[in-house]
């Protein structure tokens, strides 16, 4: 098994890469709108509804694709141009998201209206993040992971950090069809920039070569693999191909713990930061009486922290990576117990800017880690995995968070958050131990 390499940050050669700056951007554009988006959304419904509960349906919903998706999405993205995969699904979402912001200027937006779009989006979203995470691992030099994750983190966090701020003051003169009207055209803007990271096409399995690509039982299906001569046949070897690949990447994962942890705590970690979004709506309106602007400041807070966390973690030693890992998992579950209690705008930012400092420091010590180990091609299938667990703790908290904080109040509901934080501190110290 191969280990995690440290390496000083070379600045200049990653922003050197001409399609890393693409990238960039992409991420920047996408993330302010998707940003604006999901802020705006949940505020919307929780004004038309007063209800916990369906803000926290609309995570469900926007969660419930990643059940299903990457387990196919994990495949077509060890096999496919991971550029054109990413350009498809950004146009997909643009399409549907601006349809909604349509209904909603004519003034015939209903709920069920957004919780269909959520749909869509959530199931482009399954397949897309595990699609660019993979790209990024062709498009910068292995010596700079660490300084390409964060950098990535940055430009996704600016972009929430730009929305954040943004939504408090444009919801209330643009209204929600404002929002996703900017969502929508953000995604045509990202799917542009992806397009541009580089030319022709690269398939991810051109620098490996499977002994048994199809499991060809016979020439039979060999011939109609190539011809097309039998669709029945070669509809066959394919879904044995598929099936075989799916294989192949769960048993990678037996194989190698140190990812199987990594993966366990970056997952719980990422379903925490969005299942969130349930009790962070409720804690502007119920304890802070701060509104759609009072939201915003916290979303903006949180991206704060994120871009400090990001630009701190590219710096760190090799040594001091792995216990500030443990570290700031183990602060955030101290920090969700104690966020109930702030109580005044300041002091809520305050938090925010500590829970996002604590998760991008992570989040880049578990994906420099993981692009270290992982072999390119085994990527998809990777972060796939990932994307499962990640959406399976979604939903559980999800749902738990809504009803909680409805039936019991916030405090319960940020108690909640703060035992999954406490799982996630555990498979840290594992992962550490591992990597040992």
């Amino acid at each position: 098994m191969a280990t995690a390499t440290t390496n000083t940050v070379d600045w200049k050669l990653i922003w050197a890469q001409r399609g890393f700056r693409f990238f960039f951007f992409a991420m920047f554009v996408s993330l302010f709108g998707s940003g604006m988006n999901f802020a705006g959304v949940s505020w919307y419904i929780l004004a038309a509804t007063h209800s916990t509960v369906k803000v926290s349906l609309q995570v469900i919903v926007m969660t419930l694709p990643g059940l299903f998706v990457p387990f196919l999405g994990g495949v077509l993205i060890d096999r496919l141009d991971r550029r054109y995969l990413g350009v498809l699904l950004d146009l997909t979402r643009g399409v549907f998201v601006l349809a909604t912001a349509y209904i909603a200027w004519r003034g015939h937006l209903q709920l069920w209206h957004l919780y269909a779009m959520t749909l869509i989006t959530g199931t482009g979203s399954a397949m897309y993040w595990a699609t660019v995470n993979a790209l990024v691992q062709e498009v910068i030099p292995t010596s700079q992971f660490t300084g390409a994750n964060a950098a990535v983190l940055v430009g996704v966090q600016s972009g929430m950090l730009i929305a954040g701020a943004f939504v408090g003051f444009l919801y209330n003169s643009a209204g929600i069809a404002g929002i996703l009207a900017i969502d929508g055209a953000t995604y045509f803007v990202s799917a542009y920039c992806l397009y541009q990271v580089r030319r022709g096409y690269v398939s991810p399995r051109e620098s490996y070569q499977y002994p048994r690509e199809y499991n060809e039982a016979t020439e039979a299906t060999a011939e109609a693999l190539e011809s097309g001569g039998n669709p029945e046949v070669a509809e066959a070897g394919l879904s044995l191909a598929i099936y075989s690949d799916m294989k192949e990447g769960f048993a990678y994962l037996r194989e190698q713990p140190v990812v199987l942890a990594l993966g366990i705590t970056h997952s719980i970690m990422m379903a925490g930061v969005v299942s969130a979004n349930v009790v962070l709506v409720a804690l502007a309106n119920d304890i802070l009486h701060a509104g759609a602007r009072g939201l915003g400041f916290l979303e903006a807070g949180w991206a704060t922290g994120a871009i400090i966390g990001g630009l701190i973690a590219s710096q760190l030693p090799q040594r001091l990576r792995m216990p500030l890992y443990v570290a700031v998992c183990a602060g955030l579950a101290a920090g969700h117990m104690a966020a109930p209690f702030v109580a005044f705008v300041a002091g809520a930012v305050t938090m925010q800017i500590v829970f996002g400092f604590c998760r991008a420091l992570g989040g880049v010590v578990a994906q420099s880690s993981l692009m270290s180990i992982v072999p390119r091609h085994f990527m998809g299938r990777t972060q796939s995995a990932m994307a499962i667990l990640t959406t399976v703790v979604q939903l559980l908290m999800s749902v738990a968070l809504g009803w909680v904080a409805q039936g019991a109040g916030l405090i319960a509901g940020y108690a909640l958050l703060a035992l999954l934080y406490t799982g996630a501190t555990v498979s840290a110290i594992r992962a550490r131990q591992l990597l040992r």
